[in-house]
């Protein structure tokens, strides 16, 4: 299987100071730093640079005239402004990003999936719930409805901060607090907010919930437990329920005695749950990049997308987001999709999104991000097509909307922000038991109830943030392991945590849990 974005050298071949992605590229890739006066050699070409570069920017290889197209990974990235000679830095201050010249093809390139028979796919350590869904963890949830009830959830597990596997049977009491829930219109947001809070409920790493209410707010907690009253157990689709209104129960003092109470009994049903032996196609798998440098489309992101390939051939599930950081590949999408209707539903989440920035005067440009930039990241197009990598080269399968629950097999899309925070919450929500996250530039975050496994796209980001990184993809771009080498140890280290290892972002206490609001305050 061999990725859109991977690069064409051998490993142990002479390490060349300058990577070039594609035959067809006009730009490459700094590798190291270079001086003003050096000679580089690039397909047989001696080229002297021009300026001072960093590693991850682009150098020119050609003359590249005003108004001449920049191609990196054998697409059209930007446009150049000046005339660029062989050696120049090509970046912001010399080129206009380009979307012009994709047309959308739909199903015209749609990949095979060869399945691995049963007989090799390997099993991992998880919790068979009841509707067939399996948790690579097992959680007592305890979820706020809204802002009103986030500060009674946060001292509810506090005061339950010691539960613990060894303990008592179960990996902990979670607390999801966050900052909507009220202030809504009834509209959208109010749909997606109640799509994403029965997500968490759902949720095949969450064994058992309580809710905590204020009790007026919009979001209101009857929706989510039906009849049944406050302080009552339930079963709704197999999962236990139970929920509290502050205003009926004395306050935030009171209700955070009762809260500890229904979660002590929670825990005692949760504790029989035990880890049997699951297919790994049991694993839907989230995908994200926060914190990119120009090298996270080069090493991490593609090392992802053979993970990926791997994990669809073994029967599962893989999911691509952040919407906004596919404008510019989203015509790679289109391609494989497994049919018209769904390469059509790429364009229609595309359009939604362009509409969504045009109400607030935004632009496609604004990202990609000042740190983003700084790694060599010259535009969004650049961006994208290094991102949508972490897809791998599978068929689309699935358009999904924010928090939607997946439940198609295969490589699927979600609309979610680019913001990493949001963006894993939705995908979690979705269903998503696992997360890969890959990053350039550092990035600490996790999430309340699910395992987030980062991958560093340098080998220096790896040492300097070294607490946070679990997996180094560097050696890709030093030449030292391939993407498929890598790729295979995401996968091997997936399964692992999925039985119960700790990923780095768990055992620092990560729990970003962020709704997205898309319309007004109220």
């Amino acid at each position: 299987m061999k990725n859109e974005a991977t690069m064409e050298e051998a490993p142990g071949a002479t390490i060349k100071p300058v990577l070039v992605l594609r035959a067809s590229d006009n730009v490459g890739v700094v590798r190291q730093t270079l001086n003003a006066g050096d000679v580089i050699e690039v397909n047989d070409r001696r080229i002297e640079v021009r300026e001072a570069l960093a590693p991850g920017h682009k150098i020119a290889l050609l003359p590249i005239a005003e108004g001449s197209p920049v191609i990196k990974y054998g697409e059209i990235i930007a446009d150049a402004t000046c005339d660029i000679a062989p050696g120049a830095w090509v970046h912001t201050h010399n080129t206009v990003p380009d979307f012009s010249g994709r047309e959308y093809e739909y199903a015209t390139r749609t990949p095979a999936t060869e399945f691995f028979p049963p007989e090799q796919v390997p099993d991992f350590m998880g919790y068979l719930r009841d509707n067939g869904d399996v948790g690579t963890r097992n959680y007592i949830a305890v979820i706020a409805t809204s802002n009103c009830s986030s500060h009674v959830v946060a001292g509810i597990a506090e005061q339950l901060r010691h539960v613990g596997p060894e303990t008592h049977g179960v990996d902990g009491v979670i607390a999801i607090p966050h900052q909507e829930g009220c202030g809504h219109s009834q509209g959208e947001d109010t749909w997606q907010l109640e799509r994403t809070m029965a997500g968490m409920i759902f949720h095949p790493n969450v064994g058992a919930v309580l809710m905590v209410s204020l009790g007026c707010e919009v979001n209101q907690i009857s929706k989510y437990l039906g009849t049944t009253q406050l302080g009552q157990q339930a079963f709704r689709k197999g999962k236990l329920i139970v929920g509290l209104e502050m205003q009926s129960s004395g306050g935030t003092r009171k209700t955070i005695e009762a809260g500890v109470r229904q979660v002590e009994q929670l825990i005692e049903h949760c504790r029989s749950m035990q880890r049997t032996a699951q297919p790994l196609g049991k694993i839907l798998l989230g995908t994200n990049c926060g914190g990119s440098d120009a090298f996270s489309g080069i090493s991490a992101n593609p090392a992802v997308g053979y993970c990926s390939d791997l994990l669809v051939r073994s029967g599962g599930t893989s999911v691509l987001a952040e919407i906004p950081e596919c404008m510019g590949a989203e015509h790679l999408l289109t391609r494989r999709a497994i049919d018209e209707a769904t390469g059509r539903k790429v364009i229609d989440v595309v359009n939604w999104y362009r509409e969504y920035l045009n109400r607030f005067g935004g632009k496609w440009d604004d990202n990609p991000s000042p740190g983003n930039k700084a790694g060599g990241i010259t535009n969004v197009a650049e961006k994208a097509l290094g991102g949508v990598a972490k897809g791998g080269t599978t068929a689309l399968t699935g358009v999904y909307a924010y928090a939607e629950r997946i439940d198609r097999k295969g490589f699927v899309l979600m609309n979610t922000p680019g913001y990493d925070p949001v963006s894993l919450t939705g995908i979690a929500a979705g269903g998503a038991n696992m997360i890969v996250f890959t990053t350039g530039r550092g990035s600490g975050i996790g999430f309340p109830v699910v395992p987030v496994i980062k991958i560093a796209s340098n080998s220096r980001i790896a040492a300097a943030m070294e607490d946070n990184i679990d997996i180094n993809a560097g050696g890709i771009v030093e030449g030292k392991e391939t993407v498929e080498e890598v790729g295979r140890r995401i996968l091997d280290l997936i399964r692992r945590v999925a039985s119960g290892e700790r990923t780095k972002s768990e055992l620092l206490g990560h729990k970003e849990f962020v709704p997205w609001r898309v319309g007004p305050v109220l």
